[in-house]
């Protein structure tokens, strides 16, 4: 037997997201999907695995405080000698749907000793200008909340993405620091 349980606003999302793309077998209907919250109904209380909102000014990254990559690091995890242990897709995602899935999956990676993640923003779909992720991300990744567990990172190299991704060097854990 199973037990049921609340999916999380993260899991939540992401099924929203794959449940968009199928197509119902034959014979079969498309089953409600789950309604958006609007302003007539009361707005619930933030349950504590739910992800942080997005801050609503953006910083510009501040190479002091999250630096780039060395180019080194950089060519080696290009050339597969240093391995992507994680990668995050963010495309198709609205800003703050992003944001908490970001801060999320990196605490995750972070708490795991992850090292090196890749995270694909995009490039955005206007030929105009850079996506809106695409912009955001570097800003993100300079604020408060993503600067204790990122170290550093640099637009990934063409066969991970080009300028529609990332590589994200990790902070150590406490008791890795002396390797």
């Amino acid at each position: 037997m199973s037990r049921k349980r609340e999916l999380s606003d993260e899991e939540r999302i992401l099924w929203n997201l794959v449940a968009r793309t199928t197509k119902p077998l034959s014979g079969r209907i498309l089953p409600e999907a789950e309604p958006e919250p609007d302003d007539k109904q009361p707005a619930r209380q933030p349950a504590k695995s739910e992800p942080l909102p997005m801050p609503v000014a953006l910083p510009q990254p501040d190479r002091l405080q999250v630096q780039h990559l060395d180019r080194t690091t950089q060519k080696k995890i290009a050339r597969g000698k240093l391995q992507l242990e994680a990668r995050i897709d963010l495309h198709g995602l609205r800003q703050d749907e992003a944001y908490g899935m970001l801060l999320s999956f990196l605490s995750r990676a972070h708490v795991r000793g992850v090292r090196y993640v890749l995270v694909i923003t995009g490039k955005g779909s206007s030929s105009a200008s850079d996506g809106v992720l695409k912009r955001s991300v570097p800003g993100w990744l300079a604020t408060p909340p993503f600067r204790q567990v990122v170290s550093g990172y640099e637009d990934a190299a063409m066969t991970h993405g080009g300028q529609g991704a990332l590589y994200v060097r990790m902070r150590r854990l406490p008791q890795d620091r002396s390797q």
